[in-house]
Order: structure tokens, then C-alpha cells, then sequence
């Protein structure tokens, strides 16, 4: 006699299911896959196809050796806008270390990009993929253009390693292609990030746990890519061949631009970014966070020297200090009081043992 009244119960939850709001932690991550990460992924393709073309032009000689270099910074640029978002198949298999190979303490980039080029000296983008990683990727293109050994000013130099640069320009064109389009696939990251339970996530909590995870690396590498060279790991000692991008003097930009990466992950457009997710009471923690991220790029914008320029003096290093330490302040307040209030438990991060 009970039934009708249970059954009666049943429906009025489900009616209720059906009119609740959906899933704030759902709807956070569908917004930062569809709007924050995958156009940024978008535009690193555009500057991985624009590097395949400007390889090109530069080694048939319809380009000179400055534009084949701001081609390179521009895709360098939009491959540091993607360490805050190294979620999915880009953080899988090695391929991140086939775009750039870093850190490099014992130059082999160098080393074997001449050994390379004398074994190999008609190497395309199919054989570089068998080839060791440190030599596919941009620290590699970076050292064919920058670094004085190559000295592809000279036409002879130049013919000897543009097969080389042809190669890395193809081979990275292929790899961002590639990347994309699993993230568009139909059980891709863009669809195991809006959809749930699926392969990869049980649930909305689990994708934004990995998407905090990921800032949190990220941030934490930024603090490495700084400290290393500056000689935190060196008793004080500056290591400016240890910065990522030393050939072409264009570490603190790229520095910038993951760090405003980050920000957008925070941000989200709309509001619908990690920021979003916190409750009214937590305005304070959102505050402390946003005066964290302007703090550190206002940082960054006001400088204009280089890292390898600041490292010679004591104005310099003091800058770089206050760069680092504001960079910490992100980094820890992401890793504890974030973490804690989005109830994420973030276990170890990918540099851990490093």
C-alpha cells in the first residue's frame, strides 16, 4: 500500500534532479577546456605551422635570418602560454621533452645537434622523429639559429644544418597537429573534460583536481626555470646557461607569458575559471590570489633587461630575487590555502625528485 507514495517520491527527486543547477565543478571545467586551454592549443599549431613555413623560406633564401628568428620567438612564446595547461596528452609520453628539452646541464642539445647533422645530413621530419628527443624540438631550432657555433650567417654553415632545421620545423607542425586533434577527437580531452564519469575523470571534481595539479607543476617549474640559473641550486652561484631559452635571451618572456597562462586558468572567461569555484567566504583567499598574479606580471612588464644581463649585477640579481619570491607567493598559495579550499588533495607534482 506503500508504492504509489515511494513511487510518487521517486519522481518528485527526479523532478527536482532534472531542475537543479548543473554541476558547478562541471561547468568550471567544460569552460576552461573550451575556452581557456583549447584556443591556446590552437595557437600554438598556428605558430607551429608558421615555424614548418618560416624554416623553409629561410633556408631557401626568400627570408632572412632575423624573421627565421622572430618566427621562433613567436613559437617559443606560445609553447611557454601552454605550461599551465599540460593536461591530457601533451603531459603523456614524453612529448612535452620533444618540444623543449629542459633542463640541459650538460649541453646536450648542442652535442648532438652536431652530431646529428654530420651523421645525418639530409635528415627529415620522419627520421628526426626516431631520433633522441633533445635534438626534435625548439631548443634544438634555437641553437641552429642562435648559437655561435652553427653561425648560419655563413651560407656554407647554413646549408649544413637547415635539412636539420627543415626537419624540427616539420616535426613540430606535426606534433601540435596531432596533439590537437586529440583533444578534438570525440572521446578527447575537450569531451573527457565536459562529460562525466568517463575514461578519464569519475567525476567534475577529479578533472579540476588535475587541473589544479597541473597549475601547481607549472608554477613550481616557473620557480625552477628562474632559480636554476639565478643559483639557488648552486649555493648562489649564477648559472645562466642554465636558463631555458639563454641562446636567444628570451627566458623572462617566456616566463611571462606561462605565468599569464596561469592566470587565465584562474580567471577563466566569465568568471568560469578555478576563481569561480570559490564560495563567498573565501573572497578573501581570491583577493590574495589576484594582488599575487598582478604583483608578480607587473614584475615581469616593468623589467626589460635579460635574465643572462641581470644576472651581472646587484640591481639585477635583487630583481631577479623579488621576481622569484613573487613568483613563490602563487605558487604556495595555489599548492595550500587553494588546494584546501577547493578540498583537493594534491599529492606529489611532476618535478618532485627533481
Amino acid at each position: 500500500m506503500f508504492r504509489p507514495k515511494l513511487l510518487f517520491t521517486s519522481l518528485a527527486a527526479l523532478a527536482l534532479g532534472a531542475c537543479s543547477p548543473q554541476d558547478p565543478q562541471a561547468v568550471t571545467s567544460a569552460a576552461i577546456a573550451k575556452q581557456v586551454i583549447l584556443p591556446t592549443y590552437s595557437r600554438w599549431v598556428d605558430a607551429d605551422r608558421q615555424l614548418a613555413i618560416s624554416a623553409l623560406a629561410y633556408c631557401e633564401g626568400k627570408a632572412d635570418l632575423e624573421t627565421a628568428r622572430n618566427d621562433f620567438l613567436h613559437a617559443q612564446k606560445a609553447w611557454a602560454e601552454l605550461q599551465p595547461l599540460l593536461i591530457g596528452p601533451l603531459a603523456e609520453g614524453n612529448r612535452s621533452w620533444q618540444v623543449q628539452f629542459w633542463p640541459d646541464k650538460k649541453n646536450l642539445v648542442g652535442r648532438q645537434v652536431e652530431q646529428l647533422v654530420t651523421a645525418q645530413p639530409q635528415i627529415d621530419a620522419a627520421a628526426l622523429a626516431k631520433s633522441s628527443v633533445v635534438v626534435q624540438g625548439l631548443s634544438a631550432y634555437e641553437y641552429i639559429l642562435f648559437d655561435s657555433k652553427p653561425d648560419v650567417a655563413n651560407d656554407a654553415q647554413k646549408a649544413k644544418y637547415c635539412p636539420l632545421l627543415k626537419a624540427i620545423g616539420e616535426r613540430q607542425k606535426l606534433l601540435a597537429e596531432e596533439i590537437l586533434q586529440s583533444w578534438n577527437n570525440t572521446d578527447g580531452m575537450l569531451a573527457q573534460m565536459s562529460k562525466f564519469p568517463n575514461q578519464r575523470y569519475a567525476d567534475s571534481h577529479e578533472a579540476i583536481a588535475d587541473l589544479l595539479r597541473v597549475q601547481v607543476t607549472a608554477l613550481d617549474t616557473l620557480k625552477k626555470k628562474l632559480g636554476t640559473p639565478m643559483g639557488r641550486q648552486t649555493k648562489g652561484v649564477p648559472q645562466p646557461f642554465q636558463a631555458d631559452a639563454w641562446r636567444s635571451q628570451s627566458s623572462l618572456t617566456g616566463l611571462e607569458a606561462s605565468l599569464a597562462a596561469a592566470k587565465t586558468v584562474w580567471e577563466g572567461v566569465d568568471n568560469k575559471g578555478l576563481r569561480g569555484l570559490l564560495p563567498s567566504e573565501q573572497k578573501p583567499l581570491a583577493d590574495k590570489i589576484d594582488a599575487a598574479y598582478a604583483a608578480s606580471l607587473k614584475l615581469f612588464a616593468s623589467n626589460q633587461r635579460s635574465l643572462s644581463e641581470m644576472l651581472n649585477d646587484d640591481a639585477g640579481r635583487q630583481q631577479l630575487n623579488d621576481l622569484y619570491d613573487s613568483l613563490n607567493v602563487v605558487h604556495r598559495l595555489h599548492e595550500g590555502e587553494l588546494a584546501k579550499a577547493l578540498g583537493i588533495q594534491l599529492g606529489f607534482n611532476a618535478n618532485d625528485g627533481d
